[in-house]
C-alpha cells in the first residue's frame, strides 16, 4: 500500500482532484439517486471521472463514497450493501489511476448529530469502522473525513478507522461561516478547536474543505498551521463561494486562473495538498498543478 504521508515527506506540495458531484449529474445521475449506487451500476462512468482527474495532474484522486455509511445508504434501503459499494469505490479509482498517484477515499458524516441524541457514540463508530474497513479492501491509500462540521463525530470518525485499518487518516472540516472571532463550521468549531481534537484523535492530516473560495482559504490554512504545525495541511477550496440562480442551480465564480493565482499563498500559509471542492472542474485541477509545479 503506498502512503501519501511518506510521499509528503519527499515532496512540499501534492495534488488532489476537484468536484465529484457534478460530473455525476453530467453522466446522467437524477435528483435522488444513490451517488454510491453508481459504483456498482455505472462503474464505467465513475471509473473515468477518476481518470479525467488523473489525467489532469492530480497526485491524489478520491472516491464516489461520500455518503457511503449505513445511516446514509438506509435512506435508499442500501444499508445492507456498504461493503460491497465503498470497496467499489476504492477499487474503481485504483483502477483509474493505475500505478501513479494515490486513492484518498472520501468519507461524509452520517448526518446524525451526537449531542442531539440522534445515535450513540457505538453506532457511529461501527458504521464508520465498517466503510474505512471496505475502502481499504478496495484499495485505498488513505481516508479522509470530510466536510464535517462537528468534533464529536469527526474524532469518533477517525479512532475508527484508525484503531481498524492500517490507511493513512485524514479529515478536513468546511469552516463556511464567517464571524467577527474567525471562521466556524455550521456547528461553530474553529480551525483551532479542530485541529487540537483531530490531532489529539490520531488524525494524520488536517485540513479545510468546501464553503468558500480559494482566497479565504489562506487565511483558514495560515491558522491551522500555526495550530498544528507538524501535521500536514489540506486545502480544498471551492471554486468561490456559491451564487444561487433563480432556477435553482448553483454558480462558482472562480475561473482556473484566479484559483491557480492564490496556490502560492495557500501554499506559503502551510499547505502540503492542495485540491478543489464544489465548483471545481479538470481545468482547475490542471491549472493548480501548474501553479505547484511553479512554486
Amino acid at each position: 500500500m503506498n502512503s501519501i504521508l511518506a510521499a509528503l515527506a519527499g515532496k512540499k506540495v501534492l495534488v488532489c482532484d476537484g468536484a465529484w458531484g457534478t460530473f455525476l449529474m453530467r453522466k446522467g445521475m437524477q435528483p435522488g439517486e444513490c451517488p454510491e449506487l453508481w459504483c456498482v451500476e455505472h462503474a464505467a462512468d465513475v471509473r473515468d471521472i477518476a481518470k479525467m482527474y488523473a489525467a489532469a495532474g492530480a497526485d491524489i484522486v478520491m472516491t464516489d463514497s461520500f455518503g457511503g455509511n449505513r445511516f446514509k445508504l438506509e435512506h435508499y434501503g442500501l444499508a445492507h450493501r456498504v461493503s460491497e459499494l465503498n470497496e467499489a469505490a476504492a477499487r474503481l479509482s485504483r483502477e483509474a489511476i493505475g500505478g501513479r498517484g494515490y486513492v484518498m477515499a472520501s468519507v461524509g458524516s452520517t448526518g446524525k448529530i451526537l449531542m442531539m441524541g440522534d445515535a450513540a457514540e457505538e453506532e457511529l463508530y461501527e458504521a464508520f469502522k465498517e466503510q474505512a474497513i471496505a475502502l481499504e479492501c478496495g484499495g485505498a491509500d488513505a481516508v479522509v473525513i470530510e466536510t464535517m462540521s462537528a468534533l464529536d463525530e469527526a474524532c469518533v470518525a477517525i479512532r475508527a478507522a484508525k484503531e481498524n485499518t492500517r490507511l493513512d487518516v485524514f479529515t478536513t472540516f468546511a469552516f463556511d461561516r464567517k464571524t467577527e472571532q474567525g471562521y466556524r463550521t455550521m456547528m461553530g468549531v474553529s480551525p483551532e478547536q479542530m485541529a487540537a481534537a483531530a490531532v489529539q484523535a490520531g488524525a494524520d492530516a488536517i485540513g479545510a474543505n468546501c464553503g468558500m473560495g480559494s482566497d479565504e482559504m489562506v487565511a483558514v490554512a495560515r491558522v491551522l498551521r500555526a495550530a498544528a504545525p507538524g501535521a500536514p495541511i489540506i486545502i480544498q477550496p471551492n471554486a468561490g463561494r456559491p451564487i444561487p440562480r433563480e432556477d435553482g442551480s448553483v454558480d462558482y465564480p472562480e475561473t482556473p486562473e484566479m484559483m491557480a493565482a492564490n496556490v502560492p499563498r495557500i501554499a506559503q500559509a502551510g499547505a502540503n495538498i492542495i485540491g478543489g471542492c464544489c465548483g471545481t472542474r479538470p481545468e482547475h485541477i490542471r491549472a493548480i498543478r501548474a501553479a505547484v509545479d511553479a512554486l
